[in-house]
């Protein structure tokens, strides 16, 4: 029996439940970041070192949201690809149909905003995850325990420009992928009804945008507020 689902509605479902791990991790990610703007380092620092306190449940943790990730690609492209051979050629007219079909913007360059935020996230965890730590001096006291100092870090990297630029940047990317991305693994996964339609729709825009602006606020807040953090 073959490992990867050959029928596109497997694909597609396949694709709807390693989103919504990834929707919860976004999630949680950004209550934790929002941490970074409370006007006390300790409250950053004690929540990465208990994280960084989880140690094999963290990497973990860390391999399977690596796993859903690769999964929620790969069968994203899957899909897609399925879509090119049965219609090999495109239709002449494209843009926002808008209406029912919910074919917008969003919809149309989900693999782009993908694969750029699949390019990312390698990036931003090496950069910050993987970034300097005890040994070169980022050192703190939280609870009386020396500790990481990843808040001194996030605060320095955030004063490049340059930096938050590209930040800001892939977040508005994120954003536009949830737009779409949560209205349709919704419907993927049954939730779909008539009624329930513009509620869930309209819900999904709203997710998207609460998302995108808490995370791109956080480097644009640290940038202007850096030396009073």
């Amino acid at each position: 029996m073959a490992l990867w689902p050959r029928s596109s509605v497997a694909k597609k479902f396949l694709n709807g439940l390693t989103g919504v791990g990834l929707t919860l991790f976004i999630i949680v990610h950004l209550a934790g970041n929002l941490l970074l703007l409370t006007g006390n380092p300790d409250d950053f620092n004690r929540y990465a070192h208990k994280l960084e306190s989880l140690g094999p449940l963290l990497w973990l943790a860390e391999i399977g949201l690596a796993l859903f990730f690769i999964v929620h690609i790969f069968s994203a492209l899957s899909v897609y690809v399925d879509k090119l051979r049965a219609r090999p050629v495109r239709y002449a007219v494209s843009g926002n149909a808008g209406g029912a079909s919910r074919k917008t913007i969003s919809s149309q360059t989900m693999i782009v905003t993908g694969l750029v935020l699949l390019l990312f996230v390698p990036w931003h965890v090496a950069s910050l995850k993987f970034g300097p730590g005890v040994e070169e001096g980022y050192v703190a006291i939280v609870d009386g325990l020396l500790v990481r100092d990843l808040h001194s870090w996030v605060i320095e990297y955030f004063q490049n420009p340059v930096h938050v630029a590209l930040y800001v940047l892939v977040m508005l990317l994120l954003g536009l992928h949830l737009r779409h991305g949560v209205w349709s693994m919704i419907q993927t996964l049954g939730a779909y009804h008539p009624r329930l339609t513009p509620l869930w729709y309209t819900g999904g825009v709203v997710f998207a945008l609460v998302m995108a602006v808490g995370f791109l606020v956080i480097p644009i807040w640290i940038y202007v507020n850096g030396a009073k953090i």
